[in-house]
This record gives C-alpha cells, sequence and structure tokens, in this order.
C-alpha cells in the first residue's frame, strides 16, 4: 500500500521541505479517538450497504481496536510517511491487518472524514469546558454565599460611585458565565451535525446510511449539503467567538481583582499559590496567575481573527487553508481549559478584607441618597439631582464629609431637607433601599444566588 493516501498520479515524492509544510500530523494527531471511532462506525456502515463483508468489516473493526490501544498506551509511533492522523491510523491498521486495510476508505474522503473528527472531538471539550465554567460559577456562589454581608464601593468610570454588596460583585461575573455556559448549549446544536457521507464534496454513492451513521455517532442530524458539509467550518467560528467572550469575561475579572489586591486599595489578597515574587525585589507579591488570563485574552481572540481570515476569501468546498483550523482552535481551548480552573483557584483562596472594604466608603458615594430623599418629598428627580449637587459643592468647599455638614447647610440649598435626612446617610441603609430584581439589597442578593443555584442544576 502507498506510503501516502493520494500518490498514485505522481512520479515523485514531495519536496522534504513541503512535506514539512504541508503535515498536519504534528497537531491533529490529538484527534486519534475520534478519527479511530468514526472509522468504526463507516466500516460497519460500509458492511450495512454491502459494500464489504462481514467478515472484512470484523476484521477492520478489531484492526482499529488494536490502533487505538497503542494511541490509549502511548506506543503508537508516528512514521515519517504520516502526512496526518489518518494516514498514521490508515497506516497502522495496514500493518497490522493487511490489505484489507486499503477497503475502509471506500467511498470516503479526508474532506468528509476530517469534519466528522474534529466535530467528534470538540463535543467532548465542549462538554469538558462547559463543566468547568460551571465550576467557576460554583465557586462564585460560594464565596457569595460567604461574604453576603461585607459592604465595598461600586464603580462606575474607575470612580468610587454607590456602595454595594461585594456578593453583589462576585455574582455579576457568574451572570457573565451563564451567559456563556447558554451559548455553549446553543452552539453545540450546530456543532452536533454529522458530515461523514458527503465524500469530497459529491455525496456518497455506495448507499451509505447517513442516518444510521449519525445515530452510531450520537449526532442530531446529517448535513443537508455535501458540498457544503466538507466546507462548513462555521462551528469553529462560533467556537473560537465563545471562547473569546468568555476570556473576556475572565480578563475582566481578573482586572478588578488585580485591582482590588493592590495596596492602594487592599480590599483583597491573592493567596501565594496564585502569585509569584519579583526576582530583584524581595518585598513584591505580584498576581501574575491574574495578569497571565488578562494577557491570555489577546491570543484566544487573535486566533478567532486567524480563522475568520483564513476564511474570508475561499472558494468553495475544501481547500487545504482549512487546514489552518486546528491550530487556532486548539490553543484558544487549551488556553481556556488553564484559565477556567486558575480563576476558580484564586476566587476560592482569595483573602477578603471587608475593613478596608468598609474604609474606603465615603459619604460621596451616598449623594443619590439625598436625591431620592428629596423626590421623596415631592422633588422633581432633575431638580433633586441639581441641589444635591449644590450640598456636595458645599461640603468640597469645607472640605468635609455630607454628614458633617449642618441642617442649615441642608437647609440652605433646600428647605425639604429636615432632622431626617442623616437617616438616609447611611452606607447599610442605601444597600437595603435596592430590592429591585438584580439589586444589591441582602433580600434581593438572596434571590439571585436562589436563581444561580438553580442554574447550576440545570
Amino acid at each position: 500500500m502507498s506510503v501516502h493516501l493520494w500518490g498514485g498520479r505522481f512520479s515523485a515524492e514531495p519536496d522534504a521541505l513541503m512535506r514539512r509544510f504541508g503535515d498536519s500530523i504534528g497537531f491533529d494527531i490529538r484527534l486519534w479517538e475520534a478519527d479511530i471511532t468514526g472509522s468504526q462506525a463507516y466500516a460497519r456502515a460500509l458492511a450495512r450497504a454491502g459494500v464489504i463483508s462481514e467478515a472484512v468489516c470484523t476484521e477492520l473493526l478489531s484492526g482499529l481496536e488494536a490502533v487505538r490501544a497503542e494511541f490509549a498506551a502511548g506506543t503508537f509511533v508516528v512514521q515519517p510517511g504520516d502526512e496526518d492522523i489518518h494516514t498514521a491510523v490508515e497506516r497502522r491498521l495496514g500493518e497490522l491487518i493487511g490489505s484489507a486495510a486499503g477497503m475502509l476508505h471506500t467511498g470516503r474522503s479526508r474532506n468528509d472524514q476530517v469534519a466528522t473528527d474534529t466535530r467528534l472531538y470538540l463535543r467532548g471539550r465542549a462538554t469538558e469546558l462547559g463543566e468547568a465554567l460551571r465550576t467557576l460559577q460554583r465557586t462564585l456562589v460560594d464565596r457569595a454565599r460567604s461574604e453576603l454581608d461585607v459592604l465595598m464601593p461600586g464603580y462606575t468610570h474607575l470612580q468610587p460611585a454607590q456602595p454595594v454588596r461585594f456578593s453583589h460583585w462576585l455574582l455579576s461575573f457568574f451572570w457573565m458565565l451563564q451567559r456563556d455556559r447558554d451559548r455553549l448549549a446553543d452552539l453545540t446544536r450546530r456543532l452536533n451535525v454529522l458530515p461523514l457521507g458527503a465524500g469530497a464534496l459529491s455525496g456518497n454513492p455506495l448507499g451509505i446510511d447517513q442516518a444510521w451513521l449519525a445515530a452510531e455517532l450520537g449526532f442530531a442530524s446529517v448535513a443537508p449539503n455535501s458540498m457544503d458539509a466538507v466546507s462548513d467550518r462555521d462551528y469553529l467560528v462560533e467556537l473560537l467567538a465563545w471562547a473569546a467572550l468568555v476570556q473576556v469575561h475572565l480578563s475582566r475579572l481578573a482586572e478588578d481583582l488585580i485591582l482590588y489586591s493592590s495596596r492602594e486599595f487592599g480590599f483583597v489578597e491573592i493567596a501565594d499559590a496564585y502569585a509569584t515574587g519579583s526576582s530583584l525585589m524581595p518585598q513584591k507579591k505580584n498576581p501574575d496567575s491574574l495578569e497571565l488570563v488578562r494577557g491570555k485574552t489577546g491570543r484566544v481572540v487573535g486566533d478567532l481573527i486567524g480563522l475568520l481570515t483564513t476564511l474570508k476569501g475561499l472558494p468553495s468546498t475544501y481547500n487545504k487553508d482549512m487546514q489552518e483550523d486546528k491550530e487556532a482552535v486548539f490553543d484558544a481551548l487549551d488556553t481556556l481549559a488553564l484559565t477556567l480552573p486558575i480563576t476558580a483557584g484564586v476566587i476560592a483562596t482569595l483573602t477578603v478584607h471587608a475593613d478596608r472594604m468598609q474604609a474606603a466608603l465615603d459619604d460621596s458615594m451616598l449623594a443619590t441618597e439625598l436625591a431620592d430623599y428629596l423626590v421623596t418629598r415631592g422633588m422633581p428627580f432633575r431638580e433633586a439631582h441639581h441641589r444635591v449637587g449644590q450640598v456636595v459643592r458645599r461640603a468640597l468647599e469645607r472640605g468635609g464629609s455630607l454628614r458633617a455638614l449642618s441642617l442649615e447647610d441642608f437647609r440652605a440649598v433646600s428647605d425639604l431637607f429636615d432632622a431626617d435626612v442623616w437617616e438616609w446617610l447611611d452606607f447599610e441603609r442605601a444597600v437595603e433601599r435596592r430590592t429591585s430584581i438584580g439589586g444589591t439589597a441582602r433580600a434581593a442578593i438572596l434571590e439571585q444566588l436562589a436563581a444561580a443555584e438553580r442554574r447550576l442544576g440545570e
């Protein structure tokens, strides 16, 4: 049997550099299990269609199982002529069972084979990453529950805005990740489509039962057009877009924690297990885990852009350019498989300094409470906003806080202010007034936690 799966019409071997340039075995070898599983199902389909005998089918299945065992044991040896995982498996199958191995590829192309392998492989990876996402969500929920009564400054534009619960901040990332899990479930439906039987581009002429193949391999449906089946890489673009967005969410979480763990904030401390020191400055403790989460986001976004750029000008059906899809996808998913548990580890081991968060709360964050106070006394909000701005300016001019102002100071701005105004200048009460769905009041957080538990249980 030829070393290549395609070499009959050629009179010379490929240039050695061309072989290095074109071979994909260096990265698609990780598809070995999917390739063998798909090939075993295809062998059974050939037998069902009467293309091969049951005896040959049994021989193929037994030989493929032996190849699987070598891969599983780590004893499979890649040979110089193995262009890709398909060549490697079929070459080894031929060594084990002889010429019968040449019957396996009947009616099948590497075009529909690699598309099938990739989908099979990614179904498993998607499940693993979905579980890693869920684990991180669980960690966020557990920390939110344990830190339920910790107050902290909330920020917009990175400027102090209003008091919130630290648990509220934690849960904000839970819901980002929940959207990511929902998106993963949605794109998995489009991933779970069988291209096998499409051949090189025009279909299979041998009566292969693709509906049976789909059921055998656990696919929900069969690709409806053979030309599209071998060229479709939408599911990879979707998967990369999903991975990029997850990384962006993790990067935003990392950025907040990098800030909050700095000396200037001091809200949290990263555990030693997720920090490193300086080779020069003995006192340093750097949040390298979080910086790498942030930094690796760029490469995952780059993987998405790279694949989109590769696909944008391709003519119909399969082109060798598509070989470039796998390294981008493998890199993005490998990166995410590391960053998700690292982030969960950081959250689980985080030391929370509630006293520093409390000390960072200042009266200016209660200005909105004063506007709400005036609204409850009949003043239109726009006017209340302006009047409270005058109160804030008066406090700034005097170098003090809102609570340091006298009642006369308040009444100089509006006679609607009364002696009960100081009851509104209280951080706990301000937080507890936010009872809306998704708000930062304790009751609202408990509702969020209950909703989060329900989503985790799905």
